[in-house]
């Protein structure tokens, strides 16, 4: 390898199976609303699009709707509970850590492009230990745009110090791929993750389901699709 290069990875689904404790706050506001709660294995996939979406999800499961009014104040009551339990049960998945040692000793940088809000997503990498291994850390909220526009993606490595030449995303879901497309770069879909279309149906670059196949799936990327 000529220089470093960038791993840029989604945060929920990802690098953290956070599915428990979202979905813990998700009942928390439904339970305050007289709302039944959503059990784990079937709410998991509707992770991803933002807290927002997360509760209008929750909602529609019970045919209800609400104004904009009230999904600001269940809103406010979601994250506050969540910023409180936000480590509870979230952990990284398997393997990451190893992997990311591994690339780390070929040079390799990283950096965490989210939809989750900066401030929470630092919260919940602080608490895990994980902080320092990013040199940025950008969430919907960091540059007032969320994947797949591709700003925010170029934003990020901006953020880090890093080309956006040589880098690849790291996902689980369709924003990921989207995200790594309109900028021109590769993408390595993760199946462990949340996603309502399975992530190979999105054709990512590579795919692993474990991260012990990381480093192997990003050292054939480099050697087949991305110039030295």
């Amino acid at each position: 390898m000529t220089s470093p290069r960038t791993l840029v990875f989604d945060l929920d689904g990802t690098l953290i199976d956070t599915a428990p404790d979202l979905i813990g706050a998700l009942n928390h506001v439904l339970d305050r609303e007289g709302i039944a709660p959503v059990p784990l294995a079937k709410a998991r996939n509707m992770i991803g699009a933002g807290a927002r979406k997360l509760i209008e999800r929750g909602l529609e499961l019970e045919d209800r709707t609400m104004g904009v009014d009230d999904i600001d104040r269940l809103m406010k009551a979601f994250v506050a509970y969540y910023a409180e339990h936000i480590a509870d049960e979230s952990r990284p998945f398997e393997g990451l850590e190893a992997a990311l040692d591994t690339l780390e000793a070929q040079g390799f940088h990283f950096a965490v492009c989210t939809n989750k809000l900066e401030w929470l997503s630092r919260l919940l990498l602080d608490k895990l230990s994980l902080s320092k291994r990013f040199a940025a850390i950008c969430g919907a909220d960091t540059f007032g745009v969320a994947k797949p526009d591709p700003v925010i993606l170029q934003q990020t490595l901006a953020r880090a110090g890093r080309p956006l030449s040589g880098a690849i995303m790291v996902g689980d879901a369709g924003p990921d791929v989207g995200v790594a497309r309109r900028a021109g770069i590769p993408v390595i879909g993760v199946e462990f993750g949340y996603t309502d279309v399975p992530i190979a149906e999105l054709k990512p670059d590579r795919l692993i389901g474990h991260f012990r196949e990381l480093p192997a799936a990003v050292n054939s990327l480099i050697g087949t699709t991305i110039a030295s």
